[in-house]
């Protein structure tokens, strides 16, 4: 029977999954960027490439932290989210809302890598490899950071914006009261009349 697997081998194995997962985003990213029509979103993209670039080579550093061979293993994670988002943009959506559906498919992106960063913090604190947490610690920092900016722009305005372009006003009239958030319109109707 052959050796059972360590978590460390687990460890080195999600290290080069994640790498390879930056170096298919720094391909991806550039994409998002040309297809937003927000300069904002724009820039945040661009912003995000930028420090992605330095992910990678933060992760070169824990490799060579480790003593391990700096290498990508195919992510098929990320290699999904990425086939999502470029079918997104094969879309006829309106400005503000192909921008609303560009910030869903980067936030996938950062829900993703936070996982996987999350994941690979915690194991190598567990481990001792503080130096290699470390690194990874101010990546996660960062991905948390772009999902945060990409929440700020979609609720700066877009997504209303998309919404408006969905239903215009003067569509729907009778609708009054909007519902509160989180509340349904169907809830706000069966609410009874205030006197």
């Amino acid at each position: 029977m052959a050796n059972a697997g360590t978590i460390h081998d687990a460890f080195v194995e999600e290290l080069r999954d994640t790498y390879d997962a930056e170096k298919q985003l720094i391909k991806a990213l550039p994409k998002l960027a040309k297809a937003a029509t927000s300069a904002e979103l724009r820039s945040a993209f661009e912003t995000h490439l930028e420090e992605t670039r330095g992910h990678v080579e933060r992760l070169e550093q824990v490799f060579e932290s480790l003593e391990e061979k700096v290498k990508g293993k195919h992510c098929d994670g990320i290699a999904g989210i990425i086939e999502e988002g470029k079918s997104i943009m094969e879309e006829d959506f309106d400005e503000a809302a192909m921008d609303a559906c560009l910030i869903a498919a980067g936030q996938r992106a950062e829900h993703y890598e936070m996982a996987a960063y999350g994941t690979l913090v915690a194991w190598a604190r567990a481990m001792g490899h503080t130096e290699a947490a470390d690194l990874l610690q101010e990546t996660l920092d960062e991905e948390k950071a772009a999902d945060e900016k990409l929440t700020t722009i979609a609720e700066g305005g877009i997504n209303q914006e998309a919404a408006e372009n969905a239903h215009p006003s003067g569509e729907d009239e009778e609708e009054e009261e909007r519902p509160a958030r989180g509340g349904s319109a169907a809830a706000v109707a069966k609410r009874p009349a205030r006197r």
